[in-house]
């Protein structure tokens, strides 16, 4: 029962980070198409370039920490898998 538990919550997990993935996604190309549009009204291509490099940033920051998280869950679910098996025997 505790393992289901567990195993709903890693399937939950898995499922927001693919949610946050496709938005960092999502993101990244509005970024883009923006950075394009402000090139035809006129903006000089290193001002836009200077404002893409500070709206990548924090998508990149946030892509870290998800990296991170995930590292960090991968570790943990090892951990619990390696228990289970011990405590099996």
């Amino acid at each position: 029962m505790h393992s289901q538990r567990k195993q709903r919550q890693s399937t939950h997990q898995v499922f927001y980070r693919q949610i946050i993935t496709v938005l960092l996604i999502i993101q990244t190309l509005l970024i883009g198409i923006q950075s394009k549009n402000r090139i035809q009204q006129g903006d000089s291509t290193i001002e836009v370039l200077i404002w893409m490099i500070n709206q990548y940033i924090p998508v990149l920051q946030r892509v870290r920490r998800l990296k991170d998280e995930q590292k960090k869950g991968n570790a943990i679910g090892k951990d619990s898998v390696l228990r289970q098996s011990r405590s099996d025997k």
